[in-house]
């Protein structure tokens, strides 16, 4: 009871302090008195409504789309943006359910040896085995460091060969006599890396390996979204060559996605079908 009284006291003396006071005033002593309890209750209350909001608004990705190495045209743009959205609409994809995500950020084979290659391959590896990435653009070099541990789907294990039609002279295959088993990090190790540089192979010739596997379809260097916006221009500008062959950006499907199909439509999405028939 002498508690309650207290504090009953203590309110009708603020009271008196502030009756007579002006509106400014009445403001200026609340604030010195209790802003450190109204700036935690903002805080507290922007808090909440953020949490609320994030897990309100939380939409799963209906396709996500990884491209290594791309050398995107300049800081600001904003093409995977434009994109995200428009494949959203043309997979036929909830909007209210699912997003899109487009990243192109991605590089891994410029210095293997560096933090941000080892954090960007790390990333890679933990979004695959989880099935989070529906598809993969890379360089030749990049590409075939991850089919050589048969990361991609068998596309002609997945594909009808009517699916597979309007890319079939644009499959990429890849050796199975000369996939590396061994443990540990081997796609940037370099030994590996200068065993794969020292061979002479025609990723696009099945005829001249012992066990070749379609794991990718090249995208050709124009005529498509890919090459318009610019994105593995380098490759062609450089002349850059892998095995002995020009290098050229690639697509392949990691083996733990659950909606191959999504990959193809990305690709009509991008002209690639289209430019091939």
């Amino acid at each position: 009871m002498s508690s309650q009284m207290s504090m009953h006291d203590e309110i009708k003396e603020q009271h008196q302090k502030t009756k007579d006071m002006t509106l400014r005033g009445k403001l200026s002593y609340f604030w010195d008195y209790y802003k450190i309890h109204t700036i935690a209750a903002i805080l507290i209350t922007i808090f909440i409504i953020s949490v609320i909001r994030a897990y309100v608004t939380h939409k799963d990705y209906g396709f996500y789309a990884t491209l290594i190495n791309a050398m995107t045209p300049g800081l600001n743009d904003d093409t995977s943006v434009i994109w995200a959205d428009e494949f959203l609409e043309f997979a036929g994809l909830n909007p209210d359910d699912y997003q899109v995500y487009i990243d192109t950020s991605v590089v891994i084979s410029e210095d293997a040896g560096t933090p941000y290659a080892a954090s960007n391959r790390e990333k890679m590896v933990a979004m695959m085995q989880v099935g989070e990435i529906n598809a993969i653009i890379s360089d030749t070099e990049a590409f075939e460091s991850y089919a050589q541990v048969e990361y991609f789907y068998d596309l002609e294990s997945v594909f009808t060969a009517e699916e597979l039609a309007p890319y079939q002279d644009y499959l990429y295959y890849t050796d199975l006599a000369t996939v590396a088993r061994e443990d540990g990090d081997i796609i940037y190790s370099e030994e590996a890396q200068n065993a794969l540089h020292d061979q002479d192979i025609d990723h696009m010739d099945p005829s001249s390996m012992t066990t070749p596997v379609a794991v990718g379809i090249c995208i050709p260097m124009e005529g498509n979204k890919l090459a318009d916006a610019g994105y593995y221009a380098y490759l062609a500008d450089n002349n850059t060559t892998f095995q002995g062959h020009p290098s050229q950006p690639v697509l392949g499907i990691p083996i733990s996605n659950q909606e191959p199909q999504l990959a193809l439509k990305f690709l009509e999405y991008l002209g690639i079908a289209s430019s091939n028939r």
